[in-house]
């Protein structure tokens, strides 16, 4: 997939979900998402809305999706909700997670849901410097040069790091987030984890407000849209 956003001529999520849609209804949409993803991110919490004329039990209305989507679409609920919702302005927090496979060979089955890395990590210390990152800040450092947002001011609610076997993830919740933002902390972190950076440098990134200090974009394929909140 190339991704959640509709795009003439590329196969997208989005639009796959809207042919699903007019084949079930009859009616055309535009379905609207909490976010984009780009091309090669997971997502297992992603949220959409959408109005329809046609009457349909709503108890049915994922499973008729399902039965006319690609096998790497799935729609797990779908519920009736207030004319005022909108899934990316109504939106409280997102929680998004990076997993980076830190054995020797990595993985062939999860390769499309894990980043490589066979150098060993050390997870302490990278948890370490993910609680610098916890509160309002500008997260300047952590953008990609190019990014179109107004402000780089966001909130994270959480940030932690852990491992279980040779899978290490990076766990972050925040009101929103910069393009590629968490790809670039997550190697920011990485780095951290192979001891090129102190724990408590984090700090002096984040405030620095300088992106050339902070570590590379982790490739795309690890990262995952966890869950969406509206309370």
């Amino acid at each position: 997939m190339d991704g959640w956003q509709k795009q003439p001529n590329k196969l997208n999520i989005q639009g796959e979900i809207e042919r699903a849609i007019e084949i079930i209804t009859g009616e055309k949409v535009d379905i609207i998402g909490s976010g984009r993803t780009d091309a090669g991110v997971n997502a297992i919490g992603q949220v959409a809305n959408f109005k329809i004329e046609k009457d349909i039990p709503i108890e049915k209305m994922a499973y008729a999706l399902n039965s006319q989507l690609k096998k790497a679409i799935r729609i797990k609920k779908a519920e009736i909700v207030a004319d005022d919702f909108h899934s990316r302005y109504t939106c409280k927090k997102k929680t998004y997670r990076y997993e980076i496979n830190n054995s020797e060979q990595g993985t062939a089955i999860y390769r499309d849901m894990q980043y490589h890395f066979p150098i060993k990590l050390d997870e302490n210390k990278m948890n370490e410097a993910a609680k610098y990152l916890i509160g309002e800040h500008d997260f300047k450092s952590f953008k990609a040069s190019g990014t179109s947002s107004k402000s780089s001011v966001r909130t994270i609610y959480d940030a932690y790091v852990t491992r279980s076997g040779d899978l290490i993830a990076v766990t972050i919740t925040g009101n929103g987030f910069l393009y590629n933002m968490v790809r670039i902390i997550a190697g920011t972190l990485l780095e951290v984890g192979e001891g090129k950076i102190k724990p408590e440098e984090v700090k002096d990134i984040l405030e620095g407000r300088d992106r050339s200090k902070a570590g590379k974009t982790l490739p795309a394929n690890g990262l995952c849209l966890m869950k969406v909140d509206y309370e």
